[in-house]
This record gives structure tokens, C-alpha cells and sequence, in this order.
């Protein structure tokens, strides 16, 4: 076998990927004449492979039945990092018992349904907590393929042996979807019950006051600030570090992909669909850039407690609805402690709940009334569903994080000229992008420099960015644990 790489029109593009096995896709639309770039799997002879042909091979992963004799290792949270880990543990033999604040994700359905509807607001089941993590309902983008810290196709091989689809082998920016990806998240919790490991859900770890400390994996998510707190309290190891801060600014999909894909009729967006960016620019050494970019998508509600209000997006497995949003944040740089970070990042979230209205109500401006230091008397139609107050975000949002976005947004505009557009809004406040807390670690084994027993992991112990960089950690941290016992394969 043998991989063969394609430079092809739109057009034959869906021609190749409807009669032949394709192992990368990616777009490219830096210039008028739109590509893609096509990797298709073929035979030594370059014959290509049909598309009914079966996938090429991968191993399938061996978990062990585990008991009560078994080994044992804890986990504190049930996101990516957190369910990658027991699975790797249960290769290894070790009998994973998880503690999850949060609901079973069925349930969890329902409490986000409620959220959106802005009936009510539970602070241990929403967007942030519960079985899955932050990115079970947050869009489901599996965009990390870097190798520094792993076998990163093994995670996408995870993925697809609990239901994921064919393309989360080969695309270069695959994406699951918040409809498809809660069904995995409870396949994955199936299979670790159904090998003798422990979910304990609506379980928040209060203090670390083991009688005899058993290796623990904290996989707690970069939105547990009461765990934080804690951690601080019993001792454990903190630092702040850089994260980043800013809005969640949503245009007409249309408008976007007019600008992206450089006025191409709808024919051609259509074999191609809707246009996704990725923006950066340098404001007085700071940088200011797009993240988590929801084509298609949704702005939702993803505080995790009633005194502030921070929005998100996502988007599902079609990506059809008939707006584009993202966030837009600028570089912060903490010079003081982990819990002086955490404070900040809070006091940002609670001025956009003063600014906001009832419950997850969020304040809004227009895009160039934002720019252009004006009220925005009326907003534009926007996705975000408990509703948005229009509200004078050019005067509350702080230094640099104010500033900078307006002359990042006029950067962006110079670039893709009608970015800037009061058809745009932004929503505030786009403050979970990452952690501002790292738990400190030994770089080799993994262990808290404080407490050896823990081995903090994935985005809320700092040290990744997303469910698959997360889901990596949580192998890797595995492994180290695996080492601890000497069980091997």
C-alpha cells in the first residue's frame, strides 16, 4: 500500500472522495482558485483504492477484565483526559474508579436544555461539568495532529472503535459534533463499566485526605475553580500561567463564506461547505487571534456558576446553521499567583453577567459600534439562545483585552475586507479558552511536584488544549501509572 497526494479542484475532489479511500482532506482557500488537498490510499501498482474497500488496518485496542484484586488508580473527572485514561489503564489491567461532579450525559441533556431555554442554571451539570467534559457539547473539533507528546492517531483510532466516523481517521480538521459525540462519550463509559471499572457520578472531590494514598489522575478541566481553591488549600503545587481572554463574535455563514472562499458561486461552497478561518494578528506585542472557530455553529451558554457569564461555541456533525462564530481573545501574561489569575479571569466573567440580564442573558454589541466606541441601539439575529442585552462592551471590557480586539478586529478587516461589519455581533465574555491555572508536574513522570500520588493532566492541570491534546494526556499519565505497577501489555 502506498499513499498518493492530490491537488484537485472542488469538483473533482467530490468525484475522487465518492469513488475512492481517501486518508486526508484538507481546503485550501488562501487564493481565489480554490484546491484541495487530497491523500488517497492506493495499491503498490498506484492503482487507487475503492472507497468499499475495507479501512486500512489499525489495532484494535485488548481491554482487560478487571476485579477487586486488581490494581487500582483513581480518576477525578470524567472529560477526555479523564476516559482516555481509564481506557488505557483497563489495557494495562488496572481497575480505573472515576469520581465525576457532574451527571451521566443523558442526563445532562436535559440540564443544557433548560440552560438554553434560560429556565435554569445548574452549577454541577452544564456545559462545563459532567460526563464528557467541556467538549462534549462544545463542537467536538479534533484538530491537534502533533506527535511531540504522543501517538495522537491512536486517539482518533479510540474515537472511531466507539463510534466516531470513518472521516476522524483522515481529515485534517475532523469534527465530530456535539449530536454524535455524547452517543461515543457513553459508549466509552459502557465499556469501562462493562470491564469491571467504577463511574461514580455527582461525586465532587472535596479534599485530598486519603488514609492511604493510591495513585490519582486529575483530569479536573480548566473550569473546576472550586477544586482549584482546594488544591491551593491542601498544598498542591500551583502556578498561573499565560492564557487567553476576550468575545465570541458571530456573522451571517454567508457573509463568511463570500470573504474565505473569495465570492464563489454556491456551487462551489457547496462541494466545499461552509468556510471556517483562522485569524492572527500582534497588537502591541500581544497576540489577538481566533479560537475554536464553529462554522455552521451555535454561541451557548458555558459558565460553571451563577455570578458570572461566559459563552462558547459549538457546532453539530453538519454544521448547517446559518451562522459562523468564533472566539476572539488576546494574550494574558499573570505576573502574580494561580489564585490571582483565577480571581481575575472571575471578575472579567462577573462584569459581563452585571452587564448581561436575567440568568445567562449575555451582553452584546455590534462589531463596528464596538470598533467605533457606539451603542449598538439594536442587535443583529444571533444563534445564542437564552437571548442577548445590548451593551457598551468597548467601555467594561479591561485593559489590553478592550483595546486590542478593537485593532485586531481592524487588522482583520484590512485583510478580509467586510469582516468589520455591524452585521456581526460579539458576546461577552469568551474566557475558557484555557486554564490560567498549571498544576505543577514533573516533566518525566508526570507526578505533582508536591503530592507524587497525583498526576494532574489534560487542560485543567495546564498542560493541554482541547479534546484530543487532552485525551493524550490522559494516555500518557496512564502509562506513568502503568510504570508505577510494572503491568505491562
Amino acid at each position: 500500500m502506498q499513499q498518493v497526494v492530490l491537488i484537485v479542484r472542488p469538483e473533482e475532489a467530490k468525484q475522487l472522495e465518492a469513488a475512492y479511500r481517501v486518508v486526508r482532506r484538507s481546503v485550501d482557500a488562501r487564493q481565489k482558485d480554490i484546491k484541495v488537498n487530497l491523500t488517497l490510499l492506493a495499491d503498490d501498482e498506484g492503482h487507487y483504492i475503492p472507497i468499499d474497500a475495507p479501512l486500512p488496518h489499525y489495532e484494535q485496542p485488548h481491554f482487560q477484565q478487571v476485579t477487586s484484586d486488581s490494581p487500582v488508580a483513581y480518576i477525578v473527572g470524567a472529560g477526555p483526559a479523564g476516559l482516555f485514561a481509564a481506557l488505557t489503564l483497563l489495557e494495562h489491567g488496572i481497575k480505573p474508579i472515576i469520581f465525576e461532579r457532574g451527571k451521566p450525559v443523558s442526563e445532562r441533556k436535559r440540564d443544557i436544555a433548560l440552560l438554553n431555554r434560560n429556565e435554569a442554571f445548574n452549577p454541577e451539570s452544564n456545559y462545563c461539568f459532567g460526563e464528557g467534559g467541556a467538549g462534549t457539547f462544545s463542537d467536538g473539533k479534533l484538530f491537534s495532529r502533533s506527535k511531540k507528546r504522543g501517538n495522537m492517531q491512536r486517539v482518533m483510532e479510540l474515537f472511531h472503535h466507539f463510534g466516531a466516523a470513518d472521516n476522524i481517521l483522515y481529515e485534517a480538521h475532523a469534527h465530530i459534533g456535539s449530536d454524535k459525540l455524547p452517543r461515543i462519550i457513553q459508549n466509552i463509559r459502557e465499556c469501562i463499566l462493562a470491564h469491571g471499572g467504577e463511574i461514580h457520578f455527582e461525586f465532587r472531590v472535596e479534599s485530598l485526605a486519603f488514609r492511604d494514598p493510591c495513585p490519582t489522575i486529575l483530569a479536573i478541566g480548566h473550569s473546576a475553580h472550586d477544586t482549584y481553591r482546594m488544591l491551593d488549600r491542601e498544598g498542591v503545587a500551583l502556578e498561573a500561567k499565560g492564557f487567553a481572554l476576550g468575545v465570541r463574535a458571530e456573522h451571517p455563514q454567508a457573509l463568511i463564506n463570500k470573504l474565505f472562499y473569495h465570492n464563489q458561486p454556491p456551487s462551489v461552497v457547496n462541494l466545499l461547505g461552509n468556510a471556517s478561518y483562522s485569524l492572527v494578528t500582534q497588537v502591541n506585542g500581544r497576540g489577538v487571534y481566533s479560537f475554536c472557530m464553529c462554522p455552521g455553529g451555535h454561541i451557548v451558554p458555558a459558565g460553571s456558576d451563577s455570578d458570572g457569564c461566559v459563552v462558547n461555541g459549538m457546532s453539530a456533525s453538519h454544521r448547517n446553521s446559518p451562522f459562523a462564530n468564533s472566539g476572539m481573545v488576546v494574550e494574558l501574561h499573570p505576573t502574580g499567583t494561580a489564585l490571582d489569575a483565577l480571581d481575575y479571569q472571575e471578575h472579567i466573567e462577573h462584569l459581563a453577567k452585571e452587564y448581561g440580564g436575567p440568568n445567562a442573558q449575555a451582553p452584546a454589541q455590534r462589531m463596528r459600534d464596538f470598533v467605533e466606541g457606539r451603542d449598538s441601539t439594536t442587535l443583529p439575529a444571533c444563534s445564542y439562545l437564552p437571548g442577548l442585552v445590548p451593551s457598551r462592551l468597548d467601555q467594561w471590557l479591561p485593559e489590553p483585552i478592550g483595546s486590542s480586539l478593537q485593532q485586531g478586529f481592524r487588522d482583520f478587516d484590512r485583510k478580509y475586507h467586510g469582516f468589520l461589519t455591524n452585521d456581526a455581533v460579539i458576546v461577552g465574555v469568551e474566557s475558557r479558552s484555557s486554564s490560567p491555572v498549571r498544576i505543577i508536574r514533573d516533566a518525566t513522570r508526570m507526578q505533582s511536584v508536591s503530592h507524587p500520588w497525583l498526576y494532574p493532566c489534560g487542560e485543567g492541570a495546564g498542560y493541554a488544549g482541547g479534546i484530543t491534546s487532552s485525551a493524550l494526556d490522559g494516555i500518557n499519565a496512564a502509562l506513568k501509572i502503568a510504570e508505577h505497577y510494572g503491568t505491562t501489555l
